[in-house]
């Protein structure tokens, strides 16, 4: 049975353009005690936020992440980094260059972020992550001052929404929801998304494309290899075992 909570989840889009009503004390404590209610593997909370109140180095991290303007529209601006420099802090002699670590520490910063955006949500607030910060990797930790066995994994913008955009279709449940095994795709079912796709991005306001899901697939892959960020990691201390 559908209820506020799960319409909510469904109706979820990206807000690329913000109103400029500066969000409350009570709402940013709000969402950061959202952020921290979210699970964490074995209790290790190895994620850390990092909000950019400074104009200079938001305008900085907008031209790093590839001049996404709304990052400096947006009345807020966090970064969202997997940190176990907590953890070497507390015991230096702790190992922390397996790659399990990375592991850990991404998906522990992934849920503490969509908690923060379906809680932003939930009090009207639109939002939209910014994966671009990793185009240059080395300039944000430079910048932030990320020590050690901290990754800044995506920034996020939150704000009143200034736009309305469409719900993006998603792919079929039947290609991504399997039961006991994996499933070899249904190419039917995925020829049909992609004419869904091509209606969607033919119809909507901005940025209008002609092409599907899948024909795009290898494009978007190859565009955002970012080869350098092994190298990156292992400076960090990163997966060097």
């Amino acid at each position: 049975m559908q209820n506020k909570t799960i319409d909510l989840i469904y109706h979820r889009r990206s807000i690329r353009s913000y109103q400029s009503t500066a969000l409350t004390n009570e709402q940013i404590e709000l969402l950061v005690q959202a952020a921290q209610s979210a699970p964490s593997s074995n209790f290790l909370q190895c994620a850390t936020i990092i909000r950019i109140t400074d104009s200079e180095n938001r305008s900085k991290l907008a031209h790093y992440s590839g001049d996404q303007s709304y990052i400096n529209q947006a009345p807020e601006f966090w970064v969202f980094c997997a940190d176990f420099n907590r953890h070497f802090q507390i015991d230096p002699t702790i190992p922390l260059e397996k790659a399990e670590q990375l592991l850990v520490g991404c998906i522990d910063t992934a849920f503490m972020a969509q908690n923060t955006v379906i809680a932003a949500e939930s009090l009207g607030l639109g939002t939209v992550y910014i994966g671009g910060l990793r185009n240059n990797i080395e300039k944000v930790t430079q910048l932030l001052a990320l020590p050690k066995y901290v990754l800044p994994l995506f920034g996020l913008c939150i704000g009143y929404p200034d736009q309305n955009p469409d719900i993006k279709p998603r792919l079929p449940k039947e290609l991504v929801f399997f039961e006991n095994h994996y499933q070899p795709i249904n190419h039917q079912l995925l020829a049909q998304y992609d004419t869904q796709m091509r209606q969607y991005y033919g119809h909507r306001l901005t940025n209008q494309k002609t092409n599907g899901w899948s024909d795009k697939i290898a494009e978007t892959i190859i565009k955002g290899q970012r080869d350098f960020i092994l190298n990156y990691l292992h400076k960090q201390g990163w997966i060097t075992k």
